[in-house]
């Protein structure tokens, strides 16, 4: 069973019930939950949250560690076995729909070798003459990945630009036909949504809690301990706003408006993304008036229907 949605839409309460009802456990989908000594900001489930359910992918790695969607589709379906050896259900939750979908599709991240010579090639010209650079060469081979791709994200460009050079074909076109793969295991692909007002304002909230909560000190200690933000695990939500807040190119007020801006940009991408999933389920909260049981039991009830068509 996979719940997903937008940040700050609700799924983790309702995993725990779902976890409970199933005897299921939980696989975390979450790019930013992975890393230890990020807890606050990546709103990481607490022990005492956990009600007992057990959680996978979750608080295991360094900071200085890189996870990526094909890391997380490896160790996913490790979870997986040993979920299925327990007699218990996996329970997919979070809101990184890329890793999902890698999941569920067994979409194939082997067909590039990602050789090392070309990779150190394409970073040191990011790093000379710029990542425009080598957006702009992007462009030009695969311009449908360089449109769903931010010109910033030079990680992600060097990764299709390699991709691209490596097999003479565009990731667009190879991403394409492994979204076209049937999913090998029964399934039932929920998504938890709101309506923009309501979830806009969660989203405030959560971050004011975030701060209260001690969010700069979290930053603070990490930046403290060589945790700098050029790292993949700091460009997350609530991340890299506050380092230049702690360098003092701005004050704490300007970052915490600016966390919650990008903080609603990224659930505005989310839903788009889910938008464009076949066979999702959408909970729209307001519909069963934010009733927990009700939409439980509508979970439930959807789940016992695709197990008996298999």
């Amino acid at each position: 069973m996979i719940l997903t949605g937008p940040t700050a839409a609700g799924k983790t309460e309702l995993s725990i019930a779902l976890a409970k009802r199933l005897n299921g456990a939980v696989i975390s989908a979450d790019s930013m939950q992975v890393y230890k000594y990020m807890n606050i900001g990546s709103a990481k489930i607490c022990p005492e949250e956990m009600q007992g359910v057990r959680h996978y992918l979750v608080d295991l790695l360094d900071p200085k560690e890189e996870f990526n969607v094909a890391r997380f589709q490896q160790m996913a379906r490790e979870a997986m076995e040993e979920i299925y050896q327990n007699g218990q259900l996996p329970i997919v939750v979070g809101g990184t729909g890329f890793y999902i979908q890698a999941l569920l599709k067994e979409v194939d991240f082997q067909e590039s070798s990602g050789e090392l010579p070309l990779r150190k090639e394409l970073e040191e010209t990011a790093r000379t003459e710029g990542g425009a650079v080598l957006y702009e060469q992007l462009k030009q081979v695969d311009p449908e990945s360089a449109r769903a791709i931010h010109p910033n994200n030079v990680k992600r460009v060097i990764r299709a630009l390699e991709y691209y050079r490596e097999t003479g074909r565009p990731i667009s076109r190879h991403n394409a036909e492994q979204r076209e793969k049937k999913p090998p295991y029964t399934y039932a692909y929920f998504v938890l949504s709101d309506n923009r007002a309501r979830l806009y304002e969660r989203i405030d909230r959560r971050v004011d809690r975030m701060i209260e909560q001690g969010l700069v000190e979290e930053v603070r200690w990490l930046k403290e301990h060589g945790y700098g933000r050029d790292l993949v695990s700091m460009q997350g939500l609530g991340y890299k706003e506050l380092f230049p807040y702690l360098d003092g190119a701005c004050t704490l007020e300007e970052a915490v408006e600016i966390i919650k801006r990008d903080t609603r940009h990224f659930a505005k991408r989310q839903l788009t993304w889910f938008r464009r999933e076949p066979d999702v389920i959408w909970i729209d909260q307001q519909e069963f008036g934010y009733d927990r049981e009700k939409i439980l039991n509508r979970m439930l009830e959807v789940w016992e229907e695709r197990k008996r068509k298999g």
